[in-house]
């Protein structure tokens, strides 16, 4: 769960944005901008925090009472083998020796839920972490590294799945049945589609990191809506809301059955006016876009 070091919610100093083109980091930055906040965003071209000598650099461009997103990560598209986990971990070391050249006012790291074991149905904060891959151990790494090292308050953020137009990693779910069915008026699902997911879109993501933000909050928070759906069901709210038929296509299975639920009452105790967009809205967004 959440503190709230700052109940009334005012947000001093810049926000630097570690990641920022990255689909979370991207989003989170333009809608801190919207809303009139300074925003420092870096990018792996311009400071690569996989070489520690960095550290310095980035602690000199820090100021006291700047708060820091740490989006930056490899995801598993890009990589993840044993020299993936290796080069994430590099990078939180190096912004944790940032920090302990140039403290700052406030931290928010953004995790996942691959922290927790596929055999939870139902998840919450308090669940066990047993992550079953070296994406998911790497994060849970993080995570105790950032605990250990960082001294101001720290949020971790453990986001479930996320959609958007312009997510680029393609995963299995909304973003891709999106593209396919503008693509090829074809959904191709993993088995019948049985297993049962929560699926947040992007602008709630930055929502909730600026409420993190104002009130300076620390603790751990899933981000998920609390609305699981199967993917058969998804493929075909998708195909409903295209302008194009689109035929929904179930093929041999050759995983198991998973299933994931979320208790989102922490979210509910944390921010009690935030309401999360619909599926059905998010998806028309995300194909308007």
């Amino acid at each position: 769960m959440l503190i709230h070091e700052n109940p009334k919610q005012t947000l001093q100093g810049r926000v630097i944005i570690v990641g920022a083109r990255s689909f979370l980091g991207a989003a989170t930055m333009s809608h801190l901008r919207a809303a009139g906040v300074v925003v420092l965003g870096l990018t792996s071209d311009k400071l690569d925090l996989r070489d520690m000598s960095n550290a310095k650099r980035l602690g000199e461009m820090l100021r006291p009472n700047d708060s820091v997103i740490m989006f930056a990560a490899l995801t598993p598209d890009k990589g993840h083998d044993i020299n993936a986990m290796v080069d994430n971990l590099r990078m939180a070391e190096t912004l944790c020796a940032a920090l302990d050249h140039q403290p700052c006012a406030h931290v928010i790291y953004f995790s996942s839920d691959a922290v927790y074991s596929t055999n939870d149905v139902i998840i919450n904060e308090q669940s066990p972490t047993a992550p079953i891959n070296l994406y998911g151990c790497m994060h849970l790494a993080r995570e105790l590294l950032f605990q250990s090292r960082v001294k101001c308050p720290l949020a971790i953020l453990r986001p479930t799945m996320v959609y958007g137009a312009e997510d680029s990693h393609n995963a299995y779910g909304p973003n891709r049945f999106g593209r396919e069915a503008r693509k090829t008026q074809k959904v191709t699902l993993k088995g019948k589609g049985e297993e049962t997911r929560d699926h947040v879109y992007i602008d709630d993501i930055a929502k909730i990191t600026f409420l993190c933000l104002r009130h300076r909050s620390s603790g751990v928070l899933n981000v998920a809506t609390g609305k699981s759906i199967s993917f058969f069901d998804l493929a075909f709210l998708i195909a409903t809301i295209s302008k194009k038929s689109v035929e929904v296509v179930c093929t041999e299975r050759s995983t198991p059955i998973t299933n994931r639920h979320f208790d989102i009452t922490a979210t509910k105790i944390a921010f009690p006016e935030f309401e999360f967009t619909s599926l059905k809205e998010g998806l028309e967004r995300a194909q308007n876009a």
